[in-house]
């Protein structure tokens, strides 16, 4: 799947019932991601971690969707592993994952490793990691291998550049930006526009190249 394009509507049994994918995604965000199988170490502290972190999820309006080519039954008894070696799981496991065995959704947004796609009956989904909004379009994508694990706080933070630059539309965010710290304003905002977008100032840094494109603000 290519940034900006649609998500097709799709159907699944899941570990909280079958889903259609628009309706149960409603006006949310969502994080739709893969794990390469169910009962395995890396995998276990992946959906763990961002189980623990469910309440952030849902502060950014987000819904998190896992996904592996395991069926239902499988991910049900694992969830019970998940939530003992994370045992700061609270309660109910929050967000549901989707059984997809014959690997149908996994083909449809490319998330077979490029190795194992003439063995398709056997094969795994790398570990796709997808931020969707509420216009079902991939707004991000990331895809690890099966031996590195994801990091939560990046995942929140990519969604949090995404939702400000959403929201402001005249701003990027650099590179190691954190929420409440420096945004870059785009270079196709003048400076007199910039003045009246962000009446508490701005920075600017003259380049060697002659260029004032790099500014600044702290004040959004």
């Amino acid at each position: 799947m290519r940034l900006n394009s649609i998500v097709p509507d799709f159907k699944a049994d899941s570990t909280k019932g079958p889903i259609e994918f628009y309706d149960w995604q409603g006006d949310s965000w969502v994080l739709l991601f893969s794990h390469p199988s169910d009962f395995t170490p890396v995998c276990t502290t992946e959906l763990g971690r961002i189980a623990v972190n469910a309440t952030q999820f849902v502060k950014r309006n987000t819904k998190c969707l896992a996904h592996s080519v395991d069926d239902t039954q499988s991910h049900i008894n694992w969830v019970n592993d998940i939530k003992s070696y994370c045992a700061d799981i609270r309660g109910e496991f929050p967000f549901p994952i989707l059984a997809d065995p014959n690997r149908q959704l996994a083909i449809t947004l490319g998330m077979i490793d490029e190795e194992k796609r003439e063995d398709i009956e056997s094969a795994k989904t790398v570990r796709a990691l997808f931020i969707i909004s509420p216009d079902h379009r991939v707004r991000l994508s990331m895809f690890y291998p099966m031996t590195t694990g994801r990091n939560v706080n990046e995942i929140l933070r990519c969604i949090d550049s995404l939702q400000l630059t959403d929201r402001l539309k005249t701003v990027a965010t650099p590179a190691n930006w954190m929420p409440g710290s420096k945004v870059m304003i785009l270079p196709s905002v003048t400076d007199e526009e910039a003045a009246k977008l962000f009446p508490k100032g701005f920075d600017k840094t003259s380049m060697p190249s002659g260029g004032n494109y790099v500014r600044t603000t702290e004040n959004y």
